[in-house]
């Protein structure tokens, strides 16, 4: 009994050992097949490694480690995959291939990770289908093409992430977002999330796909590429690929220098004052100063940019998230010169504020007002007259928020305070700027996140 047992656990251990070897040798097939149609891939597909865990009813990958993404799976369900039809596993090896190329699990911790995921594969299968390699169809292709080009009449360029604000949005029912689910899931996303080596890992894989931006760049130039007429992954390369700014490092770029009535320990000298308490009881032979140089904001510009395509509940969340951060004791000098200006063709209102409670005021009473055509120009011409009249001493920065769609002026400002345009992101190409401005683009999620935290 006991030999005939050993004997059945060695057929079933060389049983399960082919189907690991089977499994493994269809990956390597679907690796060859995508370096075949993708050439541009190649240092992408050598970032991932495979992993057998038998036992598991799906695929995963595991972004956290260091070097290398890890899929695990189960062979037996790999090769059941391949046997109703070899494309299957290809697709699933592109699917998660582009969810690395394109970071999306590196948001996973900060996003409602139902919505990530269902906007994440909708992406993926958006580019793979428009990729049009011959041999790849799979089941419900077609139902999946039709349903993406509806969404793409709701919201515009099919990145993960604007997918996954209107999603938001629109906030759908159970039945209808577990219906979208299952028909682009491919993969589960258990492996994503924060980690030790994250960072490292995130870096790695932005590395990579810089690389394949620039080659798909080239490649495009090569009219009989397959890849020629196809813009979704270099949009989806973009948004993985683009920086993220902070708005309260960027608004404490322009601080200066001053004295502000603090406790400065840098400059005490603790040993002559607990000397002095000693000898004298309770007479320090030094006291604290009092004040601190500190770099703050003291002088500032806020232009709002009130036009008919700019909208006053947009116009407001931007004020209220510059404001959260300005009102920070960390960023804001108790006498300050800041003007918030209104202007659409022409500067419509300035309100000067002076300290925080003519902040607060003007953030519960102030009313936005325009709502016409957009001119830049008076903008800038007003505030070079203010600095000549002697309004500002020395002003260090103007941020103009707007949509963009206006009159830029031809030359830089008179006089030497830095511009930025920021713009908030949406759908639509935002137009170039001047050379001598900056041009800082805004998440949604990045408003929306700061004023819930407010409220």
């Amino acid at each position: 009994m006991e030999a005939g047992a050993k004997r059945e656990a060695k057929k079933e251990n060389e049983k399960e050992n082919e189907k690991g070897l089977l499994a493994q040798k269809i990956w390597s097939l679907s690796r060859d097949r995508l370096l075949m149609n993708l050439r541009f891939l190649d240092v992408a597909l050598s970032s991932l490694r495979f992993r057998a865990r038998p036992g598991i009813d799906h695929v995963f990958c595991d972004a956290n480690t260091p070097k290398y993404a890890v899929i695990y799976y189960d062979p037996a369900h790999i090769i059941r995959l391949y046997r109703k039809n070899p494309a299957n596993v290809t697709r699933l090896y592109l699917h998660i291939l582009l969810h690395c190329i394109f970071s999306h699990s590196y948001r996973y911790d900060r996003v409602e990770q139902e919505l990530w995921d269902v906007a994440v594969d909708m992406a993926v299968e958006q580019v793979a289908l428009n990729m049009n390699i011959s041999g790849l169809e799979t089941a419900r292709d077609a139902e999946r093409s039709a349903v993406l080009a509806q969404w793409k009449e709701r919201a515009g360029t099919l990145t993960a992430e604007r997918i996954y604000r209107k999603l938001r949005e629109d906030r759908l029912g159970v039945s209808e977002l577990l219906e979208l689910g299952n028909l682009f899931r491919r993969d589960v996303h258990e492996g994503w999330g924060p980690a030790e080596t994250l960072e490292i890992t995130e870096a790695q894989w932005k590395k990579i796909s810089e690389r394949i931006k620039a080659e798909l760049k080239s490649f495009s130039e090569d009219k009989t590429d397959d890849m020629s007429g196809d813009k979704s992954i270099l949009q989806n390369l973009e948004e993985a690929t683009k920086e993220h700014y902070d708005y309260g490092d960027f608004l404490r770029k322009f601080s200066v220098s001053g004295e502000d009535i603090q406790i400065n320990d840098d400059e005490f000298d603790y040993v002559y004052y607990t000397y002095g308490l000693s000898l004298y009881g309770n007479l320090p032979l030094v006291e604290p100063l009092e004040y601190k140089d500190v770099n703050k904001i003291k002088e500032f510009v806020v232009a709002l940019d009130t036009s008919g395509s700019c909208r006053g509940e947009v116009v407001q969340a931007f004020l209220n998230k510059t404001y959260s951060i300005l009102k920070s004791s960390e960023n804001f000098f108790r006498k300050v010169n800041i003007h918030i200006i209104q202007c659409d063709s022409e500067v419509r209102r300035d309100t000067k504020i002076t300290n925080d409670d003519e902040f607060e005021t003007f953030m519960r009473e102030g009313q936005l007002e325009g709502f016409g055509a957009t001119d830049f120009r008076p903008v800038f011409a007003y505030v070079d007259k203010a600095i000549e009249s002697g309004e500002f001493e020395n002003l260090k920065g103007l941020i103009y928020f707007t949509d963009g769609f206006g009159v830029f002026p031809e030359h830089k400002p008179s006089y030497n305070y830095d511009t930025a345009f920021v713009f908030l992101e949406d759908d639509f190409e935002k137009p170039a700027v001047p050379p001598w401005a900056i041009k800082l683009v805004l998440p949604v999620e990045d408003i929306e996140e700061r004023v819930e935290r407010e409220v």
